[in-house]
């Protein structure tokens, strides 16, 4: 059995869950907004039950892929056990900054610990705010990849998980952020379809900077000695767009999501987390200095960033805290 599978829309690394949230993109305003609610999980698929219809590559770097519209953003909802999760995007730290290597780093540190951290929303660019995640297509510029490296090749989101070491950790705290306007959808069956044919990587998407939210990546807690590093658990989470997902797995791409707009003229509730006295950890600098999607388009087109106009949220819910057919997916060489 496999110690990375997915079932129902959800990613299991060993002991850790993790969805990939439909979320509004925040307008990218200047504004600390809190933080925006799920819409329902990304849907999940295996590479290799699509290996001949995948762009070129993917069948080598393995991992699973999901559908994601030009400037749709998303969020990252952990559970399970406590672990310390590398999450990179175009294999560049999210935390950190850093270009992606194996192993933990304590300064800077370049994880996150689930069961402290519930969630990540975004590129870790300032002290207790983030830049949402906005996907993007590859080789326009636009990438967090292009602006660290220079290069736009990778894309998508790779995660690295390493578990405790046997009675290091005591109960974890868990923390339940409300779901708006649906659920992860029904499991759907991943046979291998026909005919075979291979792809151009044209389609493919990456992760770009959005708008600025309030959100702490809290220190490890735990200590980086508590983490076997001797053993991992990763995947290579690739991006499509609507078109490329309907081409490679027959099935209609999820509908366009709702605007910030939208949902704030309807008084739904926004969120935050009751974390004041918790502390966060110092922003990468090389994330700071990242340009936003709208700081980009500013340098490329006379056209402004559409559904992007600064508003007024809708009620704040603090977050309440609660206890609260697998498919094994292969790994590759990245």
């Amino acid at each position: 059995m496999s110690n990375v599978e997915i079932s129902n829309d959800t990613l299991s690394l060993g002991d850790v869950s993790i969805t990939f949230q439909r979320t509004l993109r925040i307008p990218d305003d200047g504004k600390n907004y809190p933080l925006p609610p799920g819409l329902g999980a990304f849907p999940l698929r295996r590479v290799e039950d699509y290996a001949g219809r995948v762009p070129e590559g993917w069948a080598e770097k393995g991992g699973v892929f999901l559908p994601m519209y030009q400037r749709e953003a998303m969020w990252l909802r952990f559970s399970g056990s406590p672990n310390a999760l590398k999450v990179a995007i175009g294999k560049v730290c999210a935390i950190s900054g850093e270009r992606w290597s194996d192993g933990l780093r304590k300064k800077p540190q370049n994880y996150v610990v689930t069961g402290a951290q519930p969630w990540l929303d975004g590129i870790a660019s300032g002290k207790g705010t983030i830049r949402q995640f906005v996907a993007m297509p590859l080789g326009l510029g636009y990438t967090v990849e292009a602006q660290v490296t220079g290069e736009e090749k990778h894309g998508g989101i790779q995660l690295q998980c390493y578990a405790p070491k046997p009675g290091r950790i005591a109960s974890p705290r868990w923390f339940a952020r409300a779901m708006a306007g649906g659920a992860p959808g029904a499991p759907v069956a991943c046979s291998a379809p026909a005919p075979s044919r291979s792809r151009g990587g044209g389609g493919a998407m990456g992760i770009a900077a959005g708008g600025r939210m309030k959100q702490k990546i809290y220190p490890d807690p735990h200590g980086i000695d508590t983490w076997d590093q001797s053993e991992q658990k990763r995947v290579f989470v690739h991006i499509v767009n609507s078109e490329l997902w309907r081409e490679i797995t027959g099935e209609a791409p999820p509908a366009s999501p709702v605007t910030a707009k939208s949902y704030a003229n309807a008084g739904l509730p926004w969120f935050d987390l009751y974390d004041e006295g918790a502390a966060t950890v110092e922003p990468s600098h090389t994330l700071e200095e990242v340009k936003s999607v709208k700081d980009i388009d500013a340098g490329k087109s006379t056209l402004p960033q559409q559904d992007d106009d600064s508003l007024s949220v809708g009620p704040v819910k603090k977050i309440m805290h609660a206890l609260g057919d697998v498919l094994g997916v292969k790994d590759g060489n990245w």
